[in-house]
């Protein structure tokens, strides 16, 4: 009886542990034609991807096998046999991944530390490495955006100039949008993953060091207002990245801080973007976001800077989205 009760577990928790990576890269980037001038791009995007399925159930598998395990129990103690048992354990599973998905992370640390300062050091390691990957998936993400949105210049630029026909325009900008799009996707499994993740450590950083996600979150609120001078619009805020706008001055625009010496506009009609802070009057972030000082001060300051890296992806990935769907690939934008 008690190994027929092990093998449903086992198979309920490895379940729970494999869901959602079946995936291949095939699926999610498809196959080189050799037509992609920002392949090398791609790749790079989705292999720092991996980092973040490879560990995304380290909370949530806590959570599921001890919900196994109490729904596998219960379905037990009350006579049922065979399926049955599978069944509570399953449902047992599925509430505990739940759990675990936010909490399970916070109590495994918890239970390993002896003391609040060992805490502090396991899960600020914990958001440095967090934090570096998320670094590399943003260079990647922003390398390869900028790719698309200059293939999208140069094809229009070439039918200015008379290098192509506009039929012939249309036809390469249509294979860059759908390209676009096909990134925007991969790009929103990997937020999706690194939100998921991000449940976890704000659940973490709530209970380390509260109010550090309301104060972060405060600093980028939206405001209306109106530019002072004429400004490129570009796709990143980094005065090298790809253009896709222009700010005209007193142009009435929505402004939020973004980090380092910018601003992330949109426009009335929708554009989102990122200028000078300076052109909209406002601050930017810096790089940094500062915190205190002392162990705590340290710790605060490293998890909003965990936030803001991970808010920085989100809109990236809802910007490339809005390019992709919208002017971003019109012969001309």
């Amino acid at each position: 009886m008690r190994s027929a009760f092990r093998r449903p577990i086992a198979a309920v928790t490895a379940a729970a542990m494999l869901a959602g990576c079946v995936s291949t890269q095939a699926s999610r980037i498809g196959t080189d034609d050799g037509r992609d001038v920002c392949r090398t791009y791609v790749v790079q995007l989705d292999s720092t991807g991996d980092f973040y399925g490879e560990d995304i159930l380290r909370g949530a598998a806590i959570g599921a096998g001890t919900g196994a395990l109490a729904g596998g129990l219960i379905a037990a103690a009350t006579g049922r046999r065979g399926s049955d048992i599978l069944a509570g354990a399953a449902i047992g599973a599925l509430a505990g991944g739940v759990i675990g998905g936010t909490a399970g992370y916070i109590q495994a640390r918890q239970r390993q530390a002896q003391d609040q300062q060992q805490l502090l050091m396991a899960v600020g390691g914990d958001l440095r490495n967090e934090n570096a990957q998320l670094d590399r998936t943003q260079v990647a993400f922003d390398q390869l955006v900028n790719c698309r949105m200059n293939a999208a210049n140069q094809i229009r630029r070439d039918v200015r100039a008379g290098r192509m026909t506009r039929d012939q325009g249309m036809a390469l900008m249509s294979y860059q949008r759908q390209l676009m799009q096909r990134d925007v996707a991969l790009a929103q499994q990997i937020n999706q993953k690194i939100g998921t993740r991000g449940s976890e450590f704000d659940t973490a950083i709530e209970t380390i060091a509260p109010g550090t996600k309301q104060a972060a979150t405060a600093r980028r609120t939206a405001t209306p207002t109106t530019a002072r001078v004429s400004a490129p619009i570009r796709i990143r805020p980094d005065a090298g990245a790809a253009e896709i706008g222009q700010l005209s001055a007193r142009d009435r625009v929505t402004v939020t801080p973004a980090q380092g010496n910018f601003a992330m506009v949109e426009t009335s009609s929708g554009l989102r973007g990122y200028v000078p802070a300076s052109a909209v009057g406002v601050r930017g972030l810096g790089t940094e976001p500062s915190a205190g000082r002392g162990q705590d001060g340290e710790f605060r300051q490293l998890a909003a800077s965990n936030i803001a890296r991970r808010d920085n992806f989100s809109e990236s990935v809802q910007n490339a989205d809005r390019l992709a769907q919208g002017q971003g690939f019109e012969l001309a934008g």
